[in-house]
């Protein structure tokens, strides 16, 4: 799998943790660094753990499935990525509270609700030529990076990139799993 390939992958696993930073961003009375820095921290962990997770699941079953992999692969990325569209086109009302403060427990519990995709992706990524240490770094540092960016956009811009990213997300995903059926099924070489 070529780095540019796997970084549409980073992106697209990414868009979930940026859309909730940018919300997170949006909810600050004042833009604080070291908040910015914790939330990128904990989502960019989350989302490098998940994948590793489902990378270890996958390969416990790659040779039970190996003849039909590639349509394993795009049913998972086809499903989070479908998913993504649904909640970016869903009716989402806000009513979060401005505040300072970073409560961890609600943070622990948005990095795991965003990084469940990762997960399937993982999954994903055990049937492809792929270092998984390599994918889980760049999954991870995308996402850090993507979510102390969302924090400081949500607090100047508020959140009118959350839906664009998940749709861009979500789409980026499904045209892999498209690419990765039509390379292993010979129609792309």
């Amino acid at each position: 799998m070529s780095f540019w390939a796997l970084f549409l992958i980073a992106l697209g696993v990414s868009a979930d943790a940026f859309a909730v930073a940018l919300g997170k961003g949006l909810h600050m009375k004042r833009f604080n660094v070291r908040q910015a820095v914790v939330i990128a921290v904990v989502f960019g962990l989350f989302q490098a753990l998940m994948p590793l997770l489902g990378w270890l699941l996958g390969t416990t079953f790659a040779r039970a499935i190996a003849d039909y992999d590639h349509w394993v692969a795009f049913g998972l990325l086809a499903l989070v990525g479908g998913k993504m569209l649904w909640e970016a086109f869903s009716k989402h009302e806000d009513t979060d509270e401005d505040t300072d403060r970073l409560r961890i427990r609600e943070l622990l519990v948005l990095a795991i609700a965003t990084s469940i995709d990762a997960l399937a992706v993982g999954i994903t990524l055990a049937f492809l030529p792929v270092s998984i240490g390599w994918a889980v770094l760049l999954i991870g540092i995308t996402t850090a990076v993507l979510s102390f960016v969302g924090v400081a956009v949500g607090r100047r811009v508020g959140a009118r990139f959350g839906k664009p990213a998940e749709i861009a997300g979500g789409v980026v995903l499904i045209l892999i799993g498209v690419q990765i059926v039509l390379e292993h099924t010979g129609v792309l070489g």
